[in-house]
């Protein structure tokens, strides 16, 4: 089974935020600039669209070696063969985390949003493999943020790996690895950069370099 290594570089691929370029393009280009993980979040698409561009990312994901992770969607993680799927606390109302676990088998990787400690603590006992925890700067996507006040308590907490989500870029990610931060994740700063592979090259480069 795939794992969630420290210091990982997770993209969300959403079409919508891509300027016109397809999921598989972001993903190949994003790969080339060392992307480790890539989950597929399309709000837009048809169940059989979702179907068939899970299927080809996860096939271009296989060949690279990266982790392909579907957004919300056990029964597609598991028909596209997909690494494993994530769960919103919305999505946790249609499948908690025991029912995502019987559909995806074992041997796959289910991840989980919190935005709050007190999430986390409840996440711990859940079978899930890394725990996502943001928004931790202002995004479009959200109204709020939760800032950087609580991201020791959250380690402290954690027993899974932590990936921190929401609003990062390059100016901020400091703050970040600072706190004793490791995982992030990104959308729309390598998504909609001019050069995805070259951005992402930037991304993977702070966090080899905070690895040592």
């Amino acid at each position: 089974m795939q794992k969630i290594d420290d210091y990982s570089l997770y993209l969300v691929i959403s079409e919508e935020y891509g300027l016109g370029k397809s999921a598989l393009e972001i993903a190949r280009l994003a790969i080339l600039g060392g992307v480790d993980i890539i989950q597929m979040r399309e709000k837009s698409k048809t169940g059989n669209e979702l179907a068939k561009l899970a299927c080809e990312l996860s096939m271009l994901c296989k060949e690279k070696g990266v982790a392909f992770i579907v957004n919300d969607d056990p029964l597609i993680a598991k028909e596209s063969d997909a690494s494993g799927v994530h769960l919103g606390q919305e999505d946790m109302q249609k499948y908690t985390v025991t029912g995502a676990r019987k559909i995806i088998g074992k041997g796959k990787i289910i991840g989980i949003s919190t935005h709050s400690v007190a999430e986390i603590e409840r996440a711990n006992k859940d079978d899930v493999d890394y725990i996502a925890f943001g928004p931790i700067f202002p995004t479009k996507a959200k109204n709020y943020f939760i800032g950087i006040k609580d991201i020791k308590e959250a380690l402290k907490v954690a027993k899974k790996p932590l990936v921190f989500i929401g609003g990062i870029n390059l100016s901020n990610l400091d703050e970040i690895l600072k706190e004793g931060g490791k995982n992030i994740a990104l959308i729309r700063d390598i998504i909609q950069a001019e050069d995805i592979a070259g951005m992402a090259g930037n991304f993977k480069k702070r966090l080899e370099k905070e690895k040592g």
